[in-house]
């Protein structure tokens, strides 16, 4: 497993678990951040989705999709930028952008492990 497929496995497996935290207990996990609690069927339609998506990043994982892990980089940056934006615009706590630092670090941490794997593929072999 190269080093960009395992920190997309890991990035599954937290998906994985919020996921499964949001579809279970909605609203223990928001008002730990500050959000209000709801009784809406929105927040487990998110931790719905999350649990989905992470078997893309999973199955990514597992057949070591490189390019899956450079499209996931730009999407998982992008977060941040739409977190911070419902922030500027007072549409959620400041609290959410944890959530977007942790999607930015996962991404971040993708690209220096993309980086990495090419260095390594790119370095001769010692045929002696």
């Amino acid at each position: 497993m190269s080093r960009a497929a395992r920190t997309s496995l890991i990035f599954g497996i937290y998906m994985i678990l919020l996921g499964l935290f949001l579809l279970i207990a909605p609203n223990t996990l928001i008002t730990f951040f500050g959000l209000p609690t709801t009784t809406d069927v929105w927040i487990r339609v998110v931790g719905m989705m999350l649990f989905l998506l992470s078997y893309y990043y999973i199955q990514a994982a597992r057949r070591d999709l490189t390019e899956f892990f450079r499209w996931s980089v730009v999407a998982r940056a992008a977060v941040i930028v739409f977190f911070a934006g419902f922030v500027i615009f007072d549409l959620v706590k400041p609290i959410l952008l944890l959530f977007g630092g942790v999607d930015l670090c996962a991404a971040m941490w993708t690209l220096l492990a993309l980086r990495k794997d090419r260095r390594m593929q790119d370095r001769p072999v010692d045929a002696t």
